[in-house]
């Protein structure tokens, strides 16, 4: 079994347990819950939960939705699961073992909401990762396979939602193409006037193609390094609305 330790997020109102070493959950996992749209009821899938950086924050913040979440990792997926039960979420949040794209083809048109936090890298790209980390950062599917399966577990018109590296903006927009519309991307940066490192994509399964909106770009931080507004509420629990 993982080391883990038990930690939690939205000012110890969510617990996640992590492994000592490896992916922990970090800032790209609460951006991503934030910025669901918060539904009262339905199903949402998270697929690569890992240990439930992203899945737990959101069920807490939609309690009135039903939350799978899968990941190939079955050490990891353990970890999750016992974040479910530390946080009272049995009956309502499951945890699945699993590779994304074997797992939803027994799910199709399944969900009302899908998500995801990809992994970044493509094999050979960067150095070795440190210890536990190459599953959380190489990608074992590449972001066209990872949108496709996101797709279609999706109900026809739900929204599926991603956070990524601003860099691959191109392949992921590449991806949604004539599988999604309604595109939307909301550019993340550091601070006011720094580049974005991140984006927030949002798309809905099935709609006509049409202009691709880009946002003007949100940050987490002010010039002098404390949270901006945006910046608390990504972690205290409240929404991102764009």
């Amino acid at each position: 079994m993982t080391a883990a330790t038990e930690d939690t997020v939205y000012q110890g109102r969510v617990k996640l347990v992590q492994p000592l070493k490896g992916f922990r959950a970090g800032s790209d996992s609460l951006l991503l819950a934030a910025a669901l749209p918060e539904k009262s009821g339905g199903a949402t899938l998270e697929l690569g939960c890992g240990c439930g950086g992203a899945l737990l924050p959101a069920a807490f913040r939609m309690p009135g939705m039903r939350f799978t979440g899968v990941e190939i990792d079955a050490e990891m997926a353990a970890l999750a699961e016992a974040g479910v039960a530390a946080n009272g979420f049995d009956g309502r949040v499951t945890v699945e073992a699993g590779e994304a794209s074997d797992w939803v083809k027994a799910h199709e048109n399944q969900f009302d909401l899908v998500f995801a936090n990809p992994p970044y890298f493509e094999p050979g790209r960067i150095s070795p990762p440190g210890e536990g980390k190459a599953a959380a950062y190489l990608e074992s599917l590449d972001v066209s396979g990872w949108v496709k399966a996101m797709v279609f577990a999706a109900r026809p018109r739900a929204p599926i939602v991603l956070v990524h590296r601003a860099a691959e903006l191109a392949r992921i927009l590449a991806a949604l193409d004539r599988q999604t519309g309604d595109i939307t991307v909301l550019p993340v940066a550091p601070k006011p006037g720094e580049e974005a490192r991140r984006v927030l994509v949002r798309g809905r399964k099935g709609l006509k193609r049409g202009p691709v909106r880009l946002l003007a770009p949100i940050h987490l931080h002010e010039a002098n390094g404390e949270r901006s507004v945006t910046g608390q509420a990504v972690t205290t629990g409240g929404g991102v609305v764009w």
